[in-house]
This record gives C-alpha cells, sequence and structure tokens, in this order.
C-alpha cells in the first residue's frame, strides 16, 4: 500500500495530478476538493489510497488525511467505487458530507449528481455509525429529523436565511417543543434569527 506521496508537482488538472518522486511519476486521481488546496508549488505531499482492481491499479490522491478516510468509509458502500467516491467529494466538502451522513440528511447526499435516493440511504445507514464514532459528532445523532422542520428550514431558505445558521436554532426550537407546527417553528425561528 502507497501511504503518501512527496515529490515535485509535474502536472495539475481537477481531476488529477502528476508526482515526480524521484524521477518516477505518478498519476494521482484527485477530487476538486483537493484540487483547490492544492498549490502552484514545486513541492507537494498528498495522501494516497491504492485500489487494485482486476484491470487496473489506481491512485488515488488527498491533500487532507479527513478526505482520505472518507473516501475509504465511502467505497466500503455496496455500490460505490473509487470514481463514486471521487465524484462525491468533488461537489460536497468532506466536512459536509461528513455532517450530512451523521445528521441523516438524505438531500445533501442525493444533490450529487450521480447519487439516487436508495445509494443516498445506504451511504447513511451503513455509515452513520462509524462516522459519529469516527469524527466524534454524537450531538448530531439527534438532529432535527422531522418533517416539520425540514419544511421550515426549507421556508426560511426561501426567505433568505442561511441553513447552517438556521438548522441549529430550528433544532432548539424542536427539542424544546417536540409537537411543534412548521408555522410555530418558522415564527419562533424569526425571532431566534
Amino acid at each position: 500500500m502507497i501511504a503518501f506521496l512527496k515529490g515535485r508537482l509535474v502536472e495539475k488538472t481537477p481531476t488529477d495530478i502528476i508526482i515526480d518522486c524521484n524521477g518516477i511519476g505518478y498519476q494521482v486521481h484527485i477530487s476538486l476538493h483537493s484540487y483547490s488546496l492544492i498549490k502552484d508549488a514545486e513541492a507537494i505531499q498528498i495522501h494516497t489510497y491504492l485500489q487494485i482492481k482486476e484491470d487496473a491499479h489506481i491512485l488515488y490522491g488527498f491533500i487532507e488525511k479527513t478526505e482520505r478516510e472518507l473516501f475509504k468509509l465511502l467505497i466500503s458502500v455496496s455500490g460505490i467505487g473509487g470514481n463514486t467516491a471521487r465524484n462525491m467529494l468533488s461537489y460536497v466538502s468532506p466536512q459536509d458530507l461528513i455532517q450530512a451522513i451523521g445528521s441523516n440528511d438524505v438531500k445533501t447526499i442525493q444533490s450529487i449528481k450521480g447519487i439516487g435516493l436508495k445509494t443516498a440511504q445506504r451511504v447513511i445507514l451503513d455509515l452513520q455509525e462509524k462516522v459519529l464514532k469516527l469524527y466524534g459528532l454524537e450531538d448530531l445523532s439527534a438532529h432535527v429529523n422531522n418533517t416539520n422542520a425540514d419544511e421550515a428550514l426549507s421556508a426560511l431558505e426561501v426567505l433568505g436565511f442561511v441553513r447552517k445558521a438556521t438548522e441549529k436554532v430550528v433544532k432548539k426550537i424542536v427539542e424544546q417543543n417536540p409537537e411543534v407546527t412548521v408555522e410555530q417553528i418558522i415564527k419562533l425561528a424569526l425571532k431566534g434569527l
């Protein structure tokens, strides 16, 4: 297993890079997230994962260790291969994807190109417990999971409020009063924002 590469950055595209390590050029497939973090500096160190298939050996690279660990979790899910996992990490940042898995946010995962409802649900089902344990996100398991809260969040987003800011307020409202209606959530949230 190749854990990391350290060398000179020879070529960089949004999907892959070539690193010269003592005269050997390694082609490393990367996500758009890693691409955005790679500076145009000559020297580079990148965490890697070598996927061995019957017909190919593919080297995936990640600037952040967290992204590599999340990639390994994603490919452990049935139906998700290396390219799909890389695609997921290109559309959603690793932190947002961890947050979505931990908080049972099917919509965010399903918004990724090529990920349908069943795959999004399978990702959450297979990885939620691991993600919560690995990243110490126990508090996310109590995330607002009812339709009233989701509808209220969507309405507040339409009104121009940032979803991340409103999620905390709505979560608090629902925790204090689980039987609250959509209208009551919106009114209380508007007072709290």
